[in-house]
């Protein structure tokens, strides 16, 4: 460590206070309105319910019935969670499971998150009680880091800070092009809006060679109102459907080939593979007797989260894992992007839960349910039309996932290095410039 560095305490550098839960908080809390309150599960979700606007203002025995917090504010969890960092980007209160930083003295609050992060593992091996870790307000304040001067702070927090938000506007891109694709396929498949504008003479808003490919009137279905001449289909007729090996679960390994986990199903369509189950090659050849997975496949969860869906992006070959299915298009039928998104529609997720077996400890997605799937398709130009124009949005998405895991890795790697010293700034900022940002 330089010797322009420093030890210090955190209570040495800042204030801390703990957030507050009104009781009864069934008196405080409402659906949709008043001021957000945000417990400790709400740090990713940014869900939650609200606290009525008179819980900040009341005050019963000299305690606030909350604490506000601000756009910017530091808060830190004590528990459930513990040593988790946020910095908040809205106005609202926290519950007793955070704790509140504030009033700094010779650290910048942005260098402060990063060092928490750090410290994380350190923090929690101080934590106590007998179910959950809690971290007491005591051991956060006496605990001691290292400090450097002021402008390496601003420096650090500058570096990681870029990576971060790189990492952010590519999660806002990603979210972008996921509403588009899920907008076009309402529209055509589930409202049919070219239909009802050709029907009422309107524009449909398409290219002429797209919108003369569809009708201008309807006709009546088992699933309702659908355009003339199309037909009701089922993922059976369309796709091959392929079940896991049911066997026992092979040992992870250090090295090997990639055995899917229901935890590598984003919500979001996207297959993560970050945290990589890997199994020996012996095993592997035992698990992809049925499949190996390929691009554009689809898998699809059989428990837990019933009927998640992810997309296989080009490189990934794997073997499908315990509880999952796998659903490829069949060869007259190329269009992989269109039967993921119609898994992931609202008619879709409709089809599913009407096919869920609801059991005693768990509801589950039998694999001879997945054929059954009903979805209303109209002739191979229209579906090749759709594909043409959703599929690169989705490649992009996937590439941009790849990149935020390549992102993230640095960051993960810079950030335990520059806030021990261990690294200097002109070495991290040659880092970025060699994965061009």
């Amino acid at each position: 460590m330089d010797s322009n560095w420093k030890s210090v305490s955190i209570g040495q550098i800042c204030s801390i206070k703990r957030g507050a839960s009104p009781r009864p908080i069934q008196e405080w809390m409402t659906e949709e309105e008043g001021i957000p309150w945000v417990k400790i599960s709400d740090a990713n979700s940014g869900k939650g319910k609200f606290i009525n606007e008179t819980v900040v203002k009341i005050k019963n025995g000299g305690k606030n019935h909350s604490v506000e917090v601000f756009p910017g504010d530091l808060i830190l969890s004590n528990s459930a969670t513990p040593g988790l960092p946020r910095l908040m980007g809205i106005y609202a209160c926290i519950h007793d499971g955070w704790l509140l930083l504030r009033e700094f003295k010779g650290v910048k609050k942005e260098y402060l998150f990063y060092v928490l992060e750090k410290e994380r593992a350190n923090l929690l091996a101080k934590g106590n009680g007998s179910i959950f870790t809690n971290l007491k307000t005591d051991i956060l304040r006496e605990h001691e880091i290292s400090l450097p001067p002021i402008n390496v702070q601003i420096a650090i927090a500058h570096i990681l800070g870029t990576l971060d938000e790189k990492i952010e506007l590519n999660r806002k891109t990603n979210e972008t092009l996921e509403k588009i694709a899920k907008a076009i396929f309402k529209s055509w498949f589930i409202t049919f809006d070219p239909v009802r504008a050709k029907e009422e003479g309107r524009s449909t808003g398409l290219s002429d060679e797209i919108s003369e490919l569809f009708p201008d009137s309807f006709e009546d279905s088992e699933l309702g109102e659908i355009p003339a001449g199309w037909k009701i289909s089922s993922i059976g007729d369309i796709a091959q459907v392929i079940d896991c090996l049911h066997s026992k679960k092979p040992i992870r390994q250090k090295e090997g080939e990639l055995l899917l986990q229901l935890s590598n199903i984003r919500d979001n369509g996207i297959l993560d593979v970050s945290d990589q189950y890997l199994i020996a090659s012996e095993d592997y050849q035992k698990w992809i007797s049925r499949l190996e997975t390929q691009e554009g496949d689809c898998v699809i969860t059989n428990v837990g989260r019933v009927g998640a869906v992810s997309q296989v992006p080009p490189g990934i070959k794997a073997a499908l894992g315990r509880n999952m299915t796998a659903v490829r298009p069949k060869d007259f039928f190329p269009f992989p992007t269109l039967i993921l998104e119609y898994l992931l529609s609202p008619l879709g997720r409709n089809e599913i839960q009407l096919n869920i077996d609801v059991g005693t400890i768990l509801n589950a997605l039998n694999v001879k349910s997945i054929p059954k799937l009903r979805i209303p398709l109209p002739g191979i130009d229209i579906c090749k039309h759709y594909e043409g124009l959703v599929r690169p949005m989705r490649q992009r998405m996937e590439q941009i996932n790849t990149e935020n895991k390549n992102i993230a890795l640095v960051r993960d790697t810079l950030l335990p290095k520059l806030i021990s010293g261990e690294v200097r700034i002109p070495d991290a900022e040659k880092m970025l410039e060699e994965v061009g940002i």
